[in-house]
């Protein structure tokens, strides 16, 4: 008897996944320098929290806000939430998790900002989500380009600029700073700006090499010295020598 060429068949999908998504098919970003902002952006956020273990940092990820009703759901570009752990996650259910993010950050474009200043304002704020940020990449479309919102009560209050003209954001300890063509976000406590892991590499490989520049001074100088102690030695050695013979 001939042996039938049967597979297992795959297995369905759990109730869960076809009912929650995990993508809503659109695109991460608007145009290239959306993508690289929103990147570089989301990696100096997630570097700067990286030692604390139960800081979760991400960013176009399908967030769930009403159990049993798939359509109330939206996908941050980027959010941060404290107090729930790094375990990785397909979907955020609020429900799940015990609370909502802390703080979201949306780039603004031409196709989104309208929603970003009315509908995604009065959801965060129903949600109950801390801080609410935006940034206008192409700086054309917010009435200013980098915009922060915290939530009084109920509704957000848009948060006045400091005199150094940054926005801060309570809930991270950061502040956001528009720069020449770009923005970045400033650690009072440490005094310094928020790096990439990669820009924080090439920091500390461009210190390594200045160290090992100076320890190379240094060592030339030392030799230089050594020479030159050893050449008046012999120097004086010479002349005691000479005094010696005119005697």
């Amino acid at each position: 008897m001939g042996h039938s060429n049967t597979f297992p068949l795959p297995s369905a999908p759990t109730e869960t996944a076809d009912l929650y998504p995990e993508s809503d098919g659109k695109p991460m970003a608007e145009t290239e320098r959306h993508f690289r902002e929103l990147l570089k952006t989301f990696n100096r956020i997630e570097n700067h929290f990286a030692y604390l273990p139960d800081v979760y940092v991400l960013g176009d990820m399908m967030m769930y806000y009403e159990e049993g009703n798939p359509r109330k759901s939206i996908s941050p570009d980027i959010f941060v939430a404290f107090g729930i752990g790094k375990k990785e996650r397909r979907i955020y259910k609020i429900w799940e998790e015990g609370k909502p993010p802390d703080f979201v950050l949306e780039f603004s474009s031409k196709g989104t900002y309208r929603n970003d200043l009315t509908g995604k304002v009065q959801l965060y704020a129903s949600i109950g989500i801390p801080e609410y940020f935006l940034y206008d990449v192409d700086r054309r479309y917010l009435p200013t380009p980098l915009m922060g919102f915290r939530l009084v009560g109920r509704e957000y209050v848009e948060i006045p600029p400091l005199a150094s003209g940054g926005i801060p954001a309570a809930t991270l300890g950061l502040e956001f700073h528009l720069l020449d063509d770009t923005f970045g976000i400033y650690d009072p406590e440490a005094q310094e700006w928020l790096k990439t892991a990669a820009e924080d590499a090439e920091i500390r490989a461009e210190d390594a090499e200045i160290r090992a520049e100076d320890a190379e001074i240094r060592a030339n100088q030392e030799v230089n010295a050594r020479h030159k102690a050893e050449a008046e030695v012999a120097r004086l050695q010479e002349e005691l020598e000479r005094l010696k013979a005119g005697l």
